[in-house]
């Protein structure tokens, strides 16, 4: 069973910065990649961060430069550092896994997902 759980959003001026960071169950990083997908009203899924069971990363043309995706393994944990923060980055953040064998950036290919964290830039 994986378990995925975020923490870290919230409100933050344009410019500003948040860690977002997803608790993960057991082998799931081992078992699977790994990503951050976002959600802003009324639009759909985008995944913005994608990372493999190495190092290999994938990022969104959006968010490139400015976010950057990593996880640890002792802690079991998954993070999103998000910098220069715009207020088109609002929207509920989640974390999710994918049994991909490529850091995927496509919503469709995760199965689990965390019941997401709010951020807003304003």
């Amino acid at each position: 069973q994986v378990q995925l759980v975020e923490s870290g959003g919230g409100l933050v001026q344009p410019g500003g910065s948040l860690r977002l960071s997803c608790a993960a169950s057991g082998s799931t990083f081992i078992r699977y990649f790994m990503g951050w997908i976002r959600q802003a009203p009324g639009k759909e899924r985008e995944g913005v961060a994608s990372i493999d069971s190495t190092i290999a990363t994938s990022y969104s043309d959006s968010v490139k430069g400015r976010f950057t995706i990593s996880k640890d393994y002792a802690k079991n944990t998954l993070y999103l550092q998000m910098n220069n923060l715009k207020p088109e980055d609002t929207a509920m953040y989640f974390c999710a896994a994918t049994p991909s064998w490529y850091p995927t950036l496509s919503a469709a290919e995760y199965n689990y997902w965390g019941q997401g964290t709010q951020v807003t830039v304003s």
